[in-house]
């Protein structure tokens, strides 16, 4: 285990709050210097505001031209020794089928959800894959779900899609890159308090929201992860997870109101 990240580069994308936020705090106090990837620069202060060792770079990962900009700038105060990618979106319409025409998914929003969450680790995994092998190696650790892992009746129909598409890059492209010096692992959180939960179709309860994994959680994961010299795939879940492989009939103070069985007859 590499304990040691004095003055080594990381990048954390999705930087501006939640899981990123965290994990660059984290990051920082261990002495990296840490740059965070965000679509604004405004988004990104509040991160930057915890530590003179995070720097701000506007990049948005769906756009490659994006991506390749904003990794110059970082290649400029050395090699990246690690790429810790925590940028993801959800929509609130999040259905195939529903008898309320809001709640389908649409064409927008499949495309948003696909190109930021799957298109952007392809980006980001492309721009700092050379420069790292180039450099004798690195690690990467992508967020993907446990909506990746197996069936999920509450994230949604595109984001679960798009988390299987990254669990299945990240298994098969892990190989190529270990040939390359580049140590590619995943983590995979059940429910976790991150931003994301304000775009559920139903919000959490204060009791659900306590009882998910908070994202200091998040960031101890993702260290731990990024400090191991071998590829990891590391499933982390809260003591109830009552979504991921459950059935949604599951006893839960917070289960009413979420519309995730069939619909009722009137």
């Amino acid at each position: 285990m590499d304990k040691q990240w004095n003055d080594k580069i990381v990048i954390v994308t999705g930087g501006g709050g939640g899981m990123g936020q965290s994990a660059a705090k984290r990051f920082a106090d261990a002495g990296a210097k840490t740059f965070i990837f965000g679509r604004t620069l405004e988004s990104l202060q509040a991160t930057a505001a915890l530590s003179p060792r995070i720097t701000s770079i506007v990049c948005d990962v769906a756009d490659s031209a994006s991506v390749a900009a904003a990794l110059a700038q970082v290649l400029q105060h050395g090699p990246i020794a690690a790429l810790i990618h925590t940028a993801g979106i959800n929509t609130p319409d999040r259905f195939m089928a529903h008898a309320d025409p809001s709640k389908l998914a649409s064409e927008a929003s499949w495309r948003s959800v696909m190109d930021v969450n799957v298109m952007g680790v392809v980006n980001m995994i492309q721009a700092v894959s050379k420069p790292m092998a180039e450099s004798g190696g690195g690690r990467i650790v992508v967020v993907s779900s446990t909506a990746g892992h197996g069936f999920d009746s509450f994230a949604g129909v595109p984001y679960t899609a798009s988390k299987w598409a990254v669990h299945g890059l990240l298994f098969t492209a892990r190989m190529q890159l270990s040939a390359h010096g580049i140590v590619l692992s995943e983590y995979a959180p059940g429910e976790a308090l991150t931003p994301l939960v304000e775009k559920r179709p139903v919000k959490p309860t204060a009791e659900h929201r306590s009882a998910m994994i908070q994202t200091e959680d998040c960031a101890e994961t993702l260290f731990f992860i990024a400090s191991q010299a071998h590829c990891m795939s590391v499933l982390q879940l809260p003591a109830y997870q009552p979504f991921g492989g459950m059935p949604p009939q599951i006893t839960a103070p917070w289960l009413p109101g979420l519309e995730i069985g069939p619909a009722k007859k009137a």
